[in-house]
């Protein structure tokens, strides 16, 4: 065999379908108007926001006084040490947690009013959550448990199983569809996980250090994942990440320390080839 060659997106070798293209300005005159005014709404966004924890009588600052504002269709990572905030940041984004201060806007929309049941609403319908640790539930299917988010918000019958059948085949798992998490290796989880935050076509999708319990192989093809859910529906992610080679596949990366964003890093445009 001949010798591996790395790629420039993610640094894995010879499996990874991302490669880069040439440098053009975010919004060009050459691209498609939609496009163009897709790249200029704004899906999340905080203005000032602090997020300060009490333990113990020891003041614990999570974020402060965080302003950001992620586009349609961006690819946006947030990467620094653990402690630094990026966790803290995702949970806000999606209702898992409230700020202290400031405000956090969805999609033209305000949170700082929402409810329980409206946050529950917003996970259900805009926003995808993939976690580190898969959360898949042990006693179901690979199938079955991309189906559980539909069958929480009461969909049923021909509508849930087509569904599901289009994003195990989207994440390549359509062949382990009726093994159970125990049955499947570490990547096929993550891939069933991500499947099961798509199904309900949500606008953003959180992923929190999707490729922290991966080898490398495997989470290179994660990221390729990911990458692919921007490029063929537009989706927003939001990657959190302590690796610098999955952070390279986002379209700019902010660097965090201390609850603070210290550096903003602006990659070439990325593809993921076909």
């Amino acid at each position: 065999m001949g010798m591996s060659r790395a790629c420039q997106g993610c640094c894995s070798v010879n499996g990874c379908d991302i490669r880069r293209q040439q440098a053009v300005e975010p919004i060009s005159c050459g691209d498609p108007p939609r496009v163009r005014m897709e790249k200029q709404i704004s899906m999340v966004r905080f203005d000032q926001v602090s997020k300060i924890y009490e333990r113990g009588g020891d003041t614990i600052i999570g974020l402060d006084q965080v302003s950001v504002e992620v586009g349609k269709g961006d690819f946006c990572a947030f990467i620094g040490p653990s402690g630094c905030g990026k966790s803290t940041l995702l949970n806000l984004v999606g209702g898992l947690d409230v700020p202290t201060s400031g405000d956090i806007i969805l999609g033209g929309h305000s949170t700082s009013r929402f409810t329980s049941n409206e946050w529950t609403r917003i996970r259900r319908e805009t926003v995808g959550i993939v976690f580190q640790a898969f959360h898949l539930i042990p006693g179901l299917t690979a199938a079955e448990n991309v189906a559980f988010p539909l069958l929480l918000r009461g969909e049923r019958g021909v509508s849930v199983q087509a569904r599901v059948e289009e994003v195990l085949e989207l994440v390549s798992m359509t062949a382990r569809r009726h093994h159970r998490p125990s049955e499947l290796s570490g990547g096929e989880q993550q891939r069933v996980a991500i499947a099961r935050a798509i199904v309900h076509r949500p606008q953003i999708i959180l992923a929190d250090e999707p490729t922290g319990n991966l080898d490398s192989q495997h989470g290179a093809e994660i990221i390729t994942l990911l990458r692919s859910l921007v490029q063929r529906f537009r989706q927003t992610v939001l990657l959190v990440t302590h690796s610098t080679e999955a952070a390279g596949a986002a379209d700019y990366v902010w660097s965090m320390k201390d609850g603070r964003l210290l550096t903003r890093t602006q990659h070439e445009p990325v593809t993921v080839v076909a």
